[in-house]
């Protein structure tokens, strides 16, 4: 090979490797936080020119001004209803109002309601809510663990939108040819577009699997954990660290990842945190694989958007719902305080609207 020739390849294989260096790494320069003892690595470390594009998208809308709480009862003025039965008719209109530009802006009332009898349950949507209120009135109420007084809305997971962007489904795998998709391997969003397995969410935040695979012992003799398992936790613990936009010791000593005495509190706060989705998948959104089964692509009058996955399980919430890349929702905007209507939601039995007396 001439000198020429090696030289077009040098610098062939100097262009790629640029290409690859720049389209990986993150140019210079980065802030870090220190968040614990100097020269220990405990630190967050955030890219300042990602930090405005975030901050604008987790901006909270302008609260309608608070309605009366004194006056007749919502189910004393209108007709079937049942979750906010209790609070005043005026703060039921309020609150309607606020749904309806947080979930359905484009839309308006008539994406759960007929809009020439609003009583009627026939628009399924409308089913749905009722028990993304009672869901939504439970975190507030139970998982203070989690999200401390600040709190949680409609409006934290949709966004203006009908169906929540973040959400995610069980991934079909193949066993079946070498190219055949076996879940890992190929790079995808859910886990920063590591090779790591794209679906950590239904062993851990479907299913309770212990999330646990660092020996606490010098040189063990057994570690009952498989790779499998490995790499589905560190899937898992790459997505938390995209969906909070904090690296791993926001929630981890450096020294010793496992060691519980010495970890941030921010550690405890996410242990409650994927315990409170755990709960949000299993007692509310699997329980309505019925209802969106029968409406698999929205309601009639759109917006069509798929409700289900591939496999036909519903689409399920994981960190990024409501994180969406920072560590506190809505940079911690206290929006449940100007809403408290969500905090007087009845948590009874539902009943369809041929059973509610008029």
């Amino acid at each position: 090979m001439s000198r020429f020739s090696l030289s077009i390849a040098a610098a062939v294989a100097a262009l790629l490797c640029g290409v690859i260096f720049v389209t990986t790494f993150e140019r210079p320069p980065v802030m870090t936080a220190q968040g614990g003892f100097r020269g220990l690595s405990m630190g967050d470390v955030q890219n300042p020119r990602t930090i405005p594009a975030r901050l604008a998208a987790n901006q909270v809308p302008e609260a309608p001004e608070a309605a009366d709480a004194d006056g007749p009862k919502a189910h004393e003025t209108f007709e079937n209803v049942q979750v906010l039965r209790d609070i005043s008719a005026a703060q039921f209109g309020r609150i309607m109002q606020a749904m309806t530009e947080w979930i359905a802006p484009n839309q308006g009332c008539g994406y759960c309601h007929n809009v020439e009898n609003m009583a009627s349950d026939e628009i399924y949507t409308k089913v749905v809510a009722r028990r993304m209120l009672q869901m939504t009135h439970k975190i507030n109420s139970e998982w203070s663990s989690h999200v401390g007084q600040t709190g949680v809305t409609c409006y934290t997971c949709h966004r203006g939108n009908p169906v929540p962007t973040m959400v995610w489904s069980t991934e079909p795998n193949s066993r079946a040819g070498l190219q055949a998709p076996r879940g890992q391997n190929h790079p995808a969003a859910s886990v920063a577009e590591t090779s790591l397995p794209s679906d950590p969410f239904t062993p851990f935040l479907l299913g309770d699997r212990p999330i646990r695979n660092i020996s606490t012992t010098s040189l063990p003799g057994h570690n009952s954990q498989n790779i499998m398992t490995t790499e589905w936790t560190y899937g898992l613990m790459v997505h938390m660290s995209t969906a909070l936009g904090v690296n791993c010791t926001h929630c981890h000593n450096s020294r010793s990842f496992a060691e519980w005495a010495q970890s941030p509190p921010a550690r405890t706060t996410a242990w409650h945190g994927i315990r409170m989705v755990r709960d949000i998948n299993m007692s509310y959104i699997e329980p309505l694989k019925p209802v969106w089964a029968q409406h698999p692509n929205g309601p009639a009058e759109g917006p069509h958007t798929a409700r289900l996955g591939p496999l036909g399980d519903p689409l399920k919430v994981n960190c990024s719902t409501c994180h969406q890349g920072v560590n506190r929702p809505l940079n911690g905007a206290p929006m449940l305080r100007d809403f408290p209507e969500l905090k007087q939601v009845n948590q009874g039995p539902l009943r369809s609207a041929d059973a509610t007396p008029r």
